[in-house]
């Protein structure tokens, strides 16, 4: 089906949920993004096999040491790694792609002016996208998620899970911990998807709007490197992303994930607001 075929199919009456299922029928027939989503869903696979091939096993006995035997001894550490190693770069593309598809895709092919004359109004239009993106940003980590639980548990098994406060918890409480730590990945790359349909906005080119919110979070992972810039961190997107780590602390250090949500909360509404201001307000011309 073709974006004007499912437009129609959506506005002829039909209320915003139909709108919101013909954009992810789009969104998902696409083979680019199956694809990535294929490619985020090898990571943890690769990276398990890896960590089961360099398993530390200890001395002549064959047995690890007694804190590398917990550690290993639940798959869903795999889980936790892969989301830590995704958020540097590949899940933030992966949001950066579908983004720049959501507007300047549109206006690129020219169907976005199309879509507005359908009748969809422009702030219905852009709340669409962006709940489709942030569904796409859910999909993918629960993909990653799954997969890596899926491998983890059947390399590692499902015994009692080691936190950073160097207590256990049993496999069920894992499970528990495990999902916040997804949960939490979600709400960053919600704020991600802010920033990129601002800058979808802003361009007829998608390429330009991927490139450059991908750039804007490379620059933030920098900046926050840099100890000398100490005094700007608390005020950069990528500053709270590792913060989950305090679900994985006993008991869990809910201040610093608190703090991580809020400046989720507030990148989302800063830039969703810029682009609801500059979408309803551009001139379409494509």
């Amino acid at each position: 089906m073709s974006v004007l075929e499912a437009t129609e199919t959506a506005t002829e009456g039909r209320p915003r949920r139909r709108l919101l299922y013909a954009e992810l029928r789009l969104m998902s027939g696409r083979t680019r993004n199956l694809v990535g989503l294929a490619i985020l869903c090898a990571i943890p696979i690769v990276l398990a096999i890896i960590l089961a091939v360099t398993r530390p096993t200890g001395g002549g006995d064959g047995q690890a040491p007694p804190f590398f035997s917990i550690l290993y001894g639940n798959g869903l550490f795999v889980v936790l790694t892969s989301l830590m190693m995704e958020m540097t770069i590949f899940l933030p593309m992966a949001v950066c792609i579908l983004a720049g598809d959501s507007i300047a895709g549109e206006a690129n092919v020219g169907t976005l002016r199309y879509l507005l004359t359908a009748p969809v109004g422009r702030t219905r239009l852009l709340s669409v996208k962006f709940a489709s993106l942030v569904i796409g940003a859910i999909v993918g980590v629960l993909a990653v998620a799954v997969t890596a639980a899926i491998i983890g548990l059947s390399l590692f098994g499902a015994g009692e899970m080691l936190t950073l406060s160097g207590t256990t918890l049993s496999f069920g409480e894992s499970i528990g911990r495990v999902a916040l730590v997804c949960g939490y990945v979600m709400a960053m790359l919600v704020s991600v998807c802010a920033v990129a349909l601002f800058a979808s906005t802003l361009t007829e080119q998608p390429i330009g709007a991927a490139v450059g919110t991908l750039m804007w979070i490379i620059l933030h992972q920098i900046l926050t490197s840099l100890d000398a810039l100490s005094w700007l961190h608390p005020f950069l997107q990528t500053t709270y992303w590792a913060n989950w780590s305090g679900l994985m602390r006993d008991p869990v250090e809910w201040g610093g994930v608190g703090v991580g949500l809020l400046s989720a909360l507030a990148y989302t509404l800063v830039f969703g607001s810029a682009a609801w201001a500059r979408f309803t307000t551009k001139d379409i011309t494509s």
